[in-house]
């Protein structure tokens, strides 16, 4: 899977992904279940850098001190809006407010998609932010968003 980034705005970006073929309805949901499930950790706040204990602590974690005490001078690292997913041909995209969620997200995501390509539906290519010429994005996002609270 080809990975590209254009003009990147955390609060106003679009995920486009093209596919090999025209998705199935079977392999939209496992598109769209994916990209749900990664929007309902970021509104959680899971895409949290500053916040990586486990991470940090190295291949061992046996017996790990965790702090469960929140660092309150921290920001939060939260997601804020997706839009509903759309179709045109062998593309697909999604926009979506990212708020102040870290860009761990991202590499989860594309980390996430990778195996989705490899397993269920091929990707070839996933670019992340801009907007495609052929398929111009709508002025306001308002009317987009998906139910998700």
């Amino acid at each position: 899977m080809d990975v590209q980034f254009r003009e990147y705005n955390p609060f106003d970006v679009w995920f486009w992904l093209e596919f090999d073929n025209i998705p199935s309805p079977a392999e939209q949901q496992y598109l769209e279940q994916l990209f749900e499930s990664w929007f309902y950790l970021g509104k959680l706040g899971g895409f949290n850098a500053e916040n990586l204990q486990v991470q940090e602590e190295g291949l061992d974690i046996s017996y790990m001190d965790y702090n469960d005490r929140p660092d309150h001078g921290a920001i939060l690292a939260l997601m804020h809006n997706m839009g509903e997913f759309e179709y045109q041909g062998n593309w697909g995209r999604c926009w979506f407010d990212l708020g102040t969620s870290d860009a761990i997200a991202l590499d989860v995501l594309i980390n996430a998609l990778r195996q989705l390509s490899l397993d269920y539906v091929s990707i070839p290519r996933l670019i992340i932010g801009g907007e495609n010429e052929d398929w111009p994005i709508p002025s306001s996002h308002t009317a987009q968003f998906a139910d998700y609270n």
